[in-house]
């Protein structure tokens, strides 16, 4: 089991190699974000935005149990070295998943990470709901980003899915239990960066991170809980 997440962790460590290589190779007159279809960015800021969507053979309760544990995330999230739990709103939020409906669970979390040739260390505030999200904001800007949020969403995979992340759900999840799947898994990404040299650098490459990110959850998965049931 071990030496399968190494080898998958080490397949996207390979990924990462070969798009940071375009960095220095894209003309600027080319699309600053390449082939990639899940980019979304609105008028109104300079977040540039991305979601991917995919229906996992796993329950909600499964998929929103690894998002929710934070002190994990440097275990598969690409370019995260360390991940710690500061503070947390109710102290047994590692043992007590609580229910659909409960109030979000609060938590402040020291996360570092390594890109573009810089190591860093910033503080996120997340936003657990139970079952249904989590939600993560860095709270300061740092050197590499002057704003990042990520959210991780969990829905009944149902005839309508997978649908775009900014459609509203109509789905009544008093009607499906969270220890059933399968499960429309949607991530979404917002940033801007601090420096622009950084903007320009990544722009061939940043664009596919979502999609590794759901790649390495995936990986995840499947070292957690095994290949599931479809």
């Amino acid at each position: 089991m071990i030496v399968r997440f190494q080898a998958s962790r080490n397949h996207i460590l390979r990924r990462v190699s070969m798009y940071s290589r375009c960095f220095f190779t894209l003309p600027t007159s080319l699309n600053p974000f390449g082939e990639s279809s899940g980019k979304d960015s609105g008028p109104e800021d300079d977040l540039q935005r991305y979601h991917e969507r995919k229906i996992m053979p796993y329950s909600r309760k499964q998929l929103y149990e690894l998002v929710a544990n934070v002190d994990s995330y440097h275990r598969f999230i690409p370019f995260c070295t360390g991940s710690t739990v500061l503070k947390s709103s109710r102290p047994d939020w590692k043992t007590n998943l609580g229910n659909d409906g409960d109030p979000p669970v609060n938590l402040e979390a020291e996360l570092k990470v390594g890109f573009l040739g810089v190591d860093e260390s910033y503080v996120s505030k997340v936003e657990c709901r139970p079952f249904e999200s989590v939600q993560a904001v860095a709270a300061t800007s740092t050197p590499i980003f002057k704003r990042l949020i990520t959210t991780w969403r969990f829905q009944p995979a149902s005839a309508n899915s997978p649908h775009p992340t900014n459609v509203e759900s109509r789905i009544d999840l008093s009607q499906h239990p969270a220890e059933e799947g399968p499960t429309l898994l949607s991530f979404d990404i917002a940033f801007a960066f601090s420096n622009p040299l950084h903007a320009a650098m990544s722009r061939g490459f940043f664009g596919r991170v979502s999609s590794m990110m759901v790649t390495a959850f995936e990986e995840r998965c499947i070292e957690v809980y095994g290949k599931g049931k479809r």
